[in-house]
Parts: structure tokens; C-alpha cells; sequence
């Protein structure tokens, strides 16, 4: 093990990573062409989405910088790979491991072709796989548990206010207003721009 490494704890994204990992597992070649809560998205669009934010975003923690981070999420929709049931599963994996590293979090790196710190990059990892995660359950009429963890740095990152709550590349709308004492997930999910109660077919 190298020792001048920083000793700092690194990112566990670990929880939110699974869960998509499992839900993605469970969706039928049949609910690929169905709506998401992303207008511009079917739910192919959507995993190819997280298939490239997947590799961007591992890339970024080991400041590999490139064609995965370089591109801008924005420049055409996502194009779902033909074996992205085996891809979309390691490329979470390999996430994890990368974010783990203190080292991940030091520095400069670059996400959406987007330069930042790598500290607010993990967070706003985090945050995408915590958002595009409960679409995809959403999508797919299955349940979503988010960890308290990812909670809190999401709704801190989408608070309004911030300059960029939205993280690099990623347009959220603008929030939509819920009673106070809804669950922090739905909370979370509505500081994205996404209506709580949303139902394919809305």
C-alpha cells in the first residue's frame, strides 16, 4: 500500500450502485421502449444513460481523462449497448472500487466535459445514480430504497441557491413544491425537478 496516499476515507457508493445494479437486472425487453420521468428518454435511453454516466464518472476518480469525460451528456441521446445487462453491472462495480480511493477525491478532474474538484464530482455521481435509480424503478413499476447517505448529499446538492445544483451536464427542471413533511426521498426527488408521484402513462 502506498503510505504518502491520503488516509482519508474515500466515497462508498456502494449501496446506491447495487440497487441499480438489481433493478436494472429486473427489467423485461418488453418495458425498454416505455416512458420515463425524463421527457426525452425511454427507458433504453435511460440505461444507456447510466451506462455512460457509469464509465464517466468511474473515469473521473482515476483522472482518466478522455472520450467518457470529455463528452457532454447533452450531445445526443444515449445509445444502449447490445450487452449492457452484463456491462451496466461491472461498469457499477468498477464505480465503486474507484471511488473508494482517497485519492479520488483530491485534486482536479473532469465529468461531462466539465473541469471541478473530486470531491464535488463524486457528489454529483452520487447524486446522479441516486436520481436516474429512482427513475429507472419508477420506469419500471419497481420500488426504490435509498440509503440516508446519498439522501443527504443529493438534497444538499439540489438545494436552490447554489449555482449549479444540478452538477455538470445535467439539467434538472426547476423544483416542484411538496409538503414539508414529505419523506426526504420524496423530497430529494422533487429539488430534481421530478413530480414524487409520477406514474408512466403521466
Amino acid at each position: 500500500m502506498d503510505t504518502h496516499h491520503s488516509t482519508a476515507p474515500g466515497l462508498d457508493l456502494e449501496p446506491v450502485a447495487r440497487q441499480i445494479s438489481e433493478l436494472a437486472g429486473a427489467v423485461r425487453h418488453g418495458q425498454l421502449a416505455g416512458p420515463t420521468p425524463c421527457p426525452d428518454y425511454a427507458v433504453r435511453e435511460l440505461l444507456g444513460h447510466l451506462v455512460g454516466l457509469t464509465a464517466a464518472f468511474r473515469d473521473a476518480a482515476y483522472k482518466k481523462l478522455g472520450p467518457t469525460t470529455d463528452t457532454s451528456p447533452d450531445s445526443a441521446l444515449p445509445v444502449l449497448p447490445a450487452d449492457w445487462r452484463e456491462t451496466l453491472p461491472s461498469l457499477l462495480d468498477e464505480l465503486v472500487t474507484a471511488w473508494r480511493s482517497p485519492d479520488a477525491l483530491e485534486g482536479m478532474t473532469r465529468a461531462g466535459g466539465v473541469d471541478l474538484p473530486g470531491e464535488i464530482a463524486g457528489a454529483v455521481a452520487r447524486n446522479e445514480l441516486l436520481v436516474h435509480g429512482w427513475d429507472l424503478a419508477r420506469s419500471t413499476g419497481q420500488e426504490f430504497r435509498a440509503d440516508e447517505a446519498s439522501l443527504r448529499s443529493s438534497e444538499a446538492m439540489l438545494a436552490p441557491g447554489d449555482d449549479d445544483r444540478s452538477g455538470p451536464g445535467a439539467i434538472f427542471g426547476p423544483p416542484v413544491p411538496v409538503p414539508a413533511d414529505a419523506p426526504l426521498l420524496d423530497r430529494v426527488i422533487a429539488l430534481s425537478g421530478r413530480r414524487p408521484d409520477w406514474r408512466p402513462g403521466d
